[in-house]
């Protein structure tokens, strides 16, 4: 099959700080981001829970909007969901009542593409993620690891610029989600879209990455920015090297530190008060 050739998909994040909640129940999700991401890049965010990782996926998917500071692809400000911003999610969203085909190539369906066409695509993809002879199949005949390639599939069809992952193998037993990797970083070195990818696990963010951009507890804000240069296609034999338990360890050390600091305390406006930003409408 032909695969996708872009260099689309270049991520330009200035300053960004956005806000959840409304009044007293407000929190800074995420404060003063500021980092560019090149089209083609696999890149992590690696952070402990509740730091602002999905927070920050949802904004650049168009689900939520900055306070301050903008968020580009492209050049262009991201102000809503696109399908050239595709989602995968920890837990599948499959249709049950669909089936596998059917699943995949629902996202044409909706843009009017034809049966007989949406179909022949659809098959393209479950061939890249190694699903040929499943298309038949209802998703709950699949296993978890299948699952979430149909759900890769179902992004991928539409072909976009970025593949934004909230932490899609972590459901998975230990073995499956090293599978999940391996297959990953195959379909990324054939299709090369843009890659960010959520995750607490320090390993995986090594195994994947070109890039792992740390993030501090809640507000969370970049505090390191590694750039990994491990040979690639990568294997499960990466994970004994000297080097990754090097840059093992100093994760663990820069999310150890982090985590020493207190919280900031919001004022009645539910900002904090060392760094006051306009109130809006969530």
């Amino acid at each position: 099959m032909s695969v996708m050739q872009t260099p689309e998909g270049r991520i330009d994040i200035r300053q960004l700080s956005i806000v959840l909640g409304q009044g007293r129940e407000a929190f800074e999700a995420v404060q003063g981001l500021d980092c560019q991401i090149e089209a083609g890049q696999f890149v992590c965010i690696l952070g402990p829970s509740g730091c602002g990782k999905s927070t920050l996926l949802g904004a650049l998917a168009g689900h939520l909007s900055a306070n301050t500071g903008s968020l580009k692809v492209d050049g262009h400000t991201v102000s809503g969901p696109s399908p050239q911003r595709g989602m995968v999610f920890q837990h599948h969203t499959l249709f049950p009542w669909r089936t596998v085909r059917d699943n995949v190539a629902f996202g044409l369906k909706m843009r009017g593409i034809g049966k007989a066409e949406r179909h022949r695509a659809a098959d393209d993809i479950l061939a890249l993620v190694g699903l040929d002879g499943f298309a038949e199949r209802w998703p709950d005949q699949l296993s978890g690891g299948m699952q979430q390639r149909v759900e890769i599939a179902r992004v991928l069809i539409n072909r976009p610029r970025l593949l934004l992952m909230d932490e899609p193998f972590g459901a998975l037993d230990a073995l499956t989600r090293l599978s999940m990797q391996e297959l990953l970083l195959d379909i990324w070195t054939r299709i090369r879209t843009t890659v960010v990818f959520v995750t607490h696990d320090i390993d995986e963010a090594l195994f994947l990455a070109d890039r792992v951009l740390v993030m501090s507890a809640r507000p969370g804000r970049i505090i390191e920015d590694l750039h990994l240069d491990f040979h690639r296609p990568r294997t499960s034999e990466l994970v004994t090297s000297t080097e990754f338990v090097r840059l093992k360890r100093h994760c663990l050390d820069l999310l150890r530190h982090d985590n020493d600091r207190p919280l900031p305390r919001l004022n009645p406006l539910g900002l904090p008060p060392e760094n006051p930003l306009p109130r809006f409408a969530l």
